[in-house]
């Protein structure tokens, strides 16, 4: 039997996938592109040269600390995110030789393995459940701290479900108990609050393919008097904790792309949490059995992540796909594997519920009729794909929550 499906319309491009990446924005490349050819000298050179690339180096790492708020010298580049994360929790973890870590069950692989990866050499680590919005407690930070804590890594915001965790208040948990907090803000800059003075953390991970800079391109926050053992070494570059020949037109780009970001994260952040809302309300008003992901309002202003049950959601993805709408099932990262999300798992959704789940992440380009298209594909396919489908869910059937009966949204 061929499967039903609607009635194919003139393909367009509808790129909704800005968690996994972003394009480089044009006043990006354009900073970019002389350090192939013009400047290409080793920052480390002596010469005439290597002196200028320098001292490019030395400002992009100027105009990254005025945007954090920090000292130039505490800003260490990396090749991304992930790197930054494994030196963060890596060189806190060896620089202490033992101890204890806290983390959450909802955090980026680069966290959760690395912890696994802790965890076999000795170190011991504890993954704090998080409510049905996935937003961590405070108090449970502070319920699971011990005498051998050594540090603690919340992600500022989630990059699958969106929830903006209170990183602020997590932080004075481990100010007064004199612990070091790492958060993963790579979801979080360009659209919130990146002063680490007033969000209390120690360390921070930031990514630049996440806010229209070049990929392979991150940094990390390091308060000046924490002392981290490097991962890397060799030439001593990045004062000795990310030895290397720096990767200046990365880094010129990943300055640029911050400046801009930053520069334009109100009204952007506007403009993107009012298409984020009429998606979500359009969605639930038009879609039956469909409900939204993370938390209502302390979310990313560009993160959509519905469940809809009765299909898969890998489906709906190939279906979307070939309308020109390209989106996610949860994060990039892990979108070869079709098990269920660990983070939706973590917020208490069961199996099946949690396998139905889209994530559509907005973009600087994203305008009201691409959604307006969306809206006109998407309700046709899950219509079709539940016609096939031998899976029925009961709606009140669909949490896993002891204690948590209720749906978390507006259920139809």
């Amino acid at each position: 039997m061929s499967k039903a499906k609607p009635k194919r319309e003139r393909k367009k491009s509808i790129y909704l996938d800005h968690a996994a990446t972003t394009p480089v924005r044009p006043e990006v490349l354009e900073v970019i592109l002389p350090f192939f050819d013009k400047y290409y000298a080793n920052p480390s050179s002596l010469h005439t040269p290597g002196l200028r690339v320098k001292a490019v180096l030395e400002q992009a790492r100027k105009s990254i600390a005025s945007h954090l708020s920090c000292l130039p010298q505490e800003i260490i580049f990396t090749g991304g995110g992930t790197e930054s994360i494994n030196l963060a929790l890596q060189g806190v973890a060896f620089a202490k030789g033992k101890g204890h870590i806290i983390t959450s069950k909802i955090e980026h692989p680069a966290v959760l393995n690395t912890c696994t990866f802790l965890e076999k050499l000795g170190y011991s680590v504890t993954y704090l459940d998080v409510d049905r919005y996935g937003t961590v407690s405070p108090e449970e930070v502070e319920k699971n701290i011990r005498p051998d804590t050594i540090l603690i890594s919340i992600m500022y915001a989630n990059n699958e479900i969106g929830t903006i965790q209170p990183i602020t208040e997590i932080g004075r948990v481990a100010f007064k108990h004199h612990i070091l907090f790492h958060t993963d803000a790579c979801q979080a800059a360009g659209a919130l609050e990146l002063d680490v003075h007033k969000l209390n953390v120690d360390l921070m991970t930031i990514n630049g393919s996440k806010i229209y800079g070049p990929k392979g391109t991150g940094l990390l926050y390091k308060r000046a008097d924490i002392h981290l053992e490097p991962l890397i070494h060799g030439g001593g570059q990045e004062q000795g904790l990310r030895s290397g020949t720096e990767n200046v037109s990365g880094i010129v780009g990943l300055a640029k792309a911050l400046e801009l970001a930053q520069k334009e994260r109100m009204k952007e952040s506007k403009r993107l949490t009012q298409l984020r809302d009429y998606l979500i309300a359009q969605v639930l008003e038009k879609i039956p059995k469909s409900f939204l992901n993370g938390h209502p309002i302390d979310r990313l202003p560009n993160n959509v992540n519905l469940s809809f049950l009765d299909v898969e959601g890998e489906s709906v993805l190939l279906y979307l796909n070939e309308y020109g709408i390209y989106v996610s099932t949860g994060s990039a990262c892990s979108s070869h594997k079709l098990e269920v999300s660990h983070v939706l798992k973590a917020t208490g959704l069961n199996h099946d519920a949690a396998h139905g789940s889209m994530r559509f992440t907005l973009g600087r380009k994203t305008k009201k009729e691409d959604i307006d298209y969306v809206l006109k594909i998407l309700p046709e396919i899950i219509e079709s794909l539940r016609k096939i489908s031998p899976v029925k869910m009961d709606v009140n059937k669909i949490w896993n929550r002891k204690d948590e009966k209720e749906e978390r949204c507006r259920l139809k």
